[in-house]
């Protein structure tokens, strides 16, 4: 049954939270499980519904799927077939399109349904099929879904018409399994590109450039298994940083990369968020003088689109006017209407810039959550509103968060589930 969070504003937040693995990128180590017949084990695995459904999708194809331990699971593919793909079950998420690279590097003939996810706009896989199709794969539309064949697939130069980084991934799949060498040019840097590299490696595909927009891949026809554990997930170390710096006390964020955090932290630090860095660790403390700044999302290493909207909460309560600039999305400000529901004064000049003045009181009231992590903002907004709030559509925020709620109530939050 459809569940909501019922928040009483207001309480202080102390103590410490532990930052799980990034799931983001455990979409990406899932899907390289199936290019090899060997065992794989990963580990630090978020144990969050979008996750579940990729292992529910696997585990429909065929694969042996053996948990060793909270977060560590050994996968097995060898008996996995695609023709028993689940596609309700891809459709639920929009981390079910990097199985397309493996899916088609192994089996060659497959069809899948439209990925979902959020709905922020426009998320065409133009720049993914373009990309296979140059490497030699043969993809018709047909209604909703969508056939793949093998076609002749060799390695090449790819030129990537965007810095994707579903697209880079799936590139990079398909390529793992091509022998020769594949360089792919306007490849995404993110975080979750290199877990994967790193991954792939382990697996016996030579890489170089991980980090960079240019990547170069000498790939085998055949992988080993390996053993990984997932990258800490930045944008909830994101989330809690936020929370915690609009509510008295102070909140010790735990197993966290820094150099994930680079920019957003520096546009923490110009509006005037109270923080200290440990070695993996952020300190946090309630920062009542915040100011106004503008801000400006770009593919990584610029400041990461999923932030936003934790900052946006923040700029509610800084002292002047501040501008966001969101270019990648068109339908990402579903969060700000909220939030004026809630009190903010904010002017949604199109569907791509916004006005926020502050500082203004948020008050607590009945809300809809639109997409992960607009839902987590709105947590953040309710945390620090006056009187309660109710937050429908909560499925949303647990595609991404790991029982958020339970997470919060530990630090001192005032925070429920319940059905709806």
């Amino acid at each position: 049954m459809p569940e909501k969070f019922i928040i009483q504003g207001g309480k202080p937040l102390n103590g410490e939270v532990e930052i799980q693995g990034y799931k983001n990128s455990a979409g990406a180590v899932l899907a390289a499980s199936l290019l090899t017949d060997q065992e794989v084990i990963i580990d630090n695995l978020p144990l969050v519904e979008d996750v579940f459904t990729i292992i529910d999708i696997l585990k429909a194809m065929g694969g042996e799927i053996e948990w060793l331990d909270k977060r560590k699971i050994k996968i097995k593919t060898d008996k996995a077939d695609p023709q028993n793909l689940d596609s309700e079950k891809f459709s639920k998420t929009r981390l079910s399109v990097l199985l397309i690279g493996s899916l088609l590097a192994r089996f060659g003939d497959f069809k899948i349904p439209h990925p979902g996810g959020d709905k922020i706009g426009l998320r065409p896989i133009t720049t993914h099929l373009e990309a296979l199709k140059k490497l030699g794969a043969e993809i018709q539309e047909d209604g909703d879904f969508y056939y793949f064949r093998k076609g002749n697939l060799a390695s090449k130069e790819i030129i990537l018409k965007e810095f994707s980084v579903t697209a880079t991934e799936n590139v990079m799949l398909v390529a793992s399994l091509l022998e020769g060498e594949t360089i792919i040019k306007g490849a995404a840097c993110e975080p979750q590109v290199q877990d994967l590299g790193d991954m792939l490696k382990k697996m016996g595909v030579k890489i170089e450039g991980l980090g960079s927009h240019t990547i170069i891949l000498q790939g085998r026809e055949k992988l080993n298994g390996a053993v990984h554990k997932i990258i800490p997930d930045l944008i909830a170390a994101g989330t809690f940083i936020a929370a915690g710096c609009v509510t008295p006390g102070n909140v010790l964020i735990k197993n966290i990369c820094l150099d994930h955090l680079d920019l957003f932290l520096d546009k923490l630090e110009e509006i005037g968020v109270n923080f200290k860095k440990g070695n993996d660790s952020i300190s946090v403390g309630y920062s009542p003088n915040l100011m106004g700044a503008r801000v400006q999302t770009f593919f990584y290493p610029g400041f990461p689109t999923d932030f936003l909207p934790f900052v946006s909460v923040l700029l509610t309560q800084a002292s002047g006017k501040s501008l966001i600039h969101d270019p990648l999305y068109e339908s990402r400000f579903g969060y700000l209407e909220e939030l004026r529901k809630m009190g903010a004064d904010i002017e949604i000049v199109d569907p791509h810039r916004a006005i926020i003045f502050g500082k203004t009181p948020l008050q607590g009231l009945n809300i809809e959550s639109w997409d992960i992590r607009a839902g987590a903002s709105l947590i953040i907004a309710a945390l620090l509103s006056k009187g309660t709030t109710t937050i429908n559509n909560i499925y949303q925020i647990d595609r991404g968060y790991e029982k958020i709620e339970e997470r919060l109530r530990a630090l001192g939050a005032d925070i429920r589930r319940i059905q709806a």
